[in-house]
């Protein structure tokens, strides 16, 4: 006899889940005797099962109210046919029999017991309910009108002025990013650069290679890089010989428009290309860190204090006393994050920065954005494309 409504793949499954009394549907008989034939109705047989209601215990026509009481014996058969609403419900030894499309719905502690084929499916991040959340920056950089960021998984966001498609980074997974004018250069994880944006002069074909890590110049079409010996490679604009950096060994670069300036190994500043204002001749000592800003220049010594040099017609090259763990210079402005945290800025600042403490900080010819301490992202300044509005966490 066949029940209207029951799968043949459903009463294989049914049946292993009887296995102490009579089952129902498919076999009309204690468990231990011989089937008998019997008449279709079964009405007049002591042992027949009562089938009022049976749907309730079939699989394929499952009602949500039932569904949480189902034998995990039934249910690797089952799986495919499940809605996704129930699939929250399946023991976790079930996993492995999943359909892909269902694998974003699964809670946080589920996740280790996944097939690996359907790993790459799931969301980076996810909540406790196992709805994506969204992901963090954990770097920032602003360049002219528009900024970027690494996010958590690696991936690149950029928001402002998309006019060169400056705002539109390619696929794939970074380590760091340098958002310039009008374009930006990143370092993937295999330690390539990879450029977007306008591509005046040759900006956004990085040679190849790999790389430690990339700057964009601001304004102007240059950009500089530390290969992974060390060695400093620049391409773009070379009309002062900015694109020319002196041999050795460094640790950071940092560009801006006709001029760059980098950290050698020894702590030691270098700066090449144009030096109309003193901007490539940097002060004697030791560093931890450079920036190169539009004709003027800052580093954090390796004493914490700032020292800036170049052009300073808006107080761009006079800094505040006290320490500091990192510096950016801009257009007529600079900003630096203290040891305690907190934002400092001097010259022609286009804003006052936030207060709250911070990781990092970039600041471009009109806008500024950093990461904070708790891994939001701020941003302060002129805002015509949205450059100062940094997509929410």
């Amino acid at each position: 006899m066949e029940i209207t409504g029951l799968r043949r793949t459903s009463c294989l499954g049914l049946a292993l889940l009887v296995v102490s009394t009579a089952s129902i549907g498919c076999f009309r008989t204690p468990l231990g005797h011989a089937p008998t034939p019997t008449p279709d109705s079964g009405a007049d047989r002591p042992d027949a099962p009562n089938l009022a209601g049976v749907e309730a215990d079939l699989a394929p026509d499952l009602r949500p109210d039932v569904s949480s009481d189902l034998r995990s014996t039934l249910l690797p058969d089952l799986a495919p046919d499940l809605r996704p609403d129930l699939a929250l419900d399946l023991p976790r030894d079930l996993l492995p029999d999943l359909r892909p499309d269902l694998a974003p719905d699964l809670p946080r502690d589920l996740l280790p017991d996944l097939r690996p084929d359907l790993a790459p499916d799931l969301q980076h991040d996810l909540a406790p309910d196992g709805k994506p959340l969204a992901v963090a920056l954990v770097s920032v950089s602003a360049g002219n009108l528009f900024a970027c960021g690494v996010k958590t998984n690696g991936t690149v966001a950029c928001w402002g002025d998309n006019s060169y498609g400056e705002a539109t980074p390619p696929a794939g997974t970074f380590v760091s990013i340098s958002a310039g004018n009008l374009f930006a250069c990143g370092v993937r994880t295999d330690g390539t650069v990879a450029c977007w944006g306008d591509s005046f002069a040759g900006a956004t074909s990085p040679p190849a290679g790999t790389f430690a890590s990339v700057s964009a110049s601001q304004s102007g079409a240059l950009v500089c890089g530390v290969r992974t010996d060390g060695t400093v490679a620049c391409w773009g604009t070379d009309a002062y010989g900015e694109s020319s950096p002196p041999a050795g060994t460094f640790a950071s670069v940092s560009p801006n428009t006709i001029f760059a300036c980098g950290v050698r190994t020894d702590g030691t500043v270098a700066c090449w290309g144009f030096n109309g204002q003193g901007e490539a001749t940097p002060p004697a000592g030791t560093f931890a860190s450079v920036s190169a800003g539009t004709l003027f220049a800052c580093g954090v010594r390796t004493d914490g204090t700032v020292a800036c040099w170049g052009g300073n017609d808006s107080g761009q090259a006079a800094p505040p006393a006290g320490t500091f763990a990192s510096v950016s210079a801009g257009f007529g402005f600079a900003c630096g994050v203290r040891t305690d945290g907190t934002i400092a800025c001097w010259g022609q600042v286009q804003a006052t920065p936030p207060t709250g403490t911070f990781a990092s900080v970039s600041v471009d010819s009109n806008f500024a954005c950093g990461v904070r301490t708790d891994g939001t992202i701020a941003c302060w300044g002129q805002n015509t494309n949205g450059q100062a509005t940094p997509p929410a966490p």
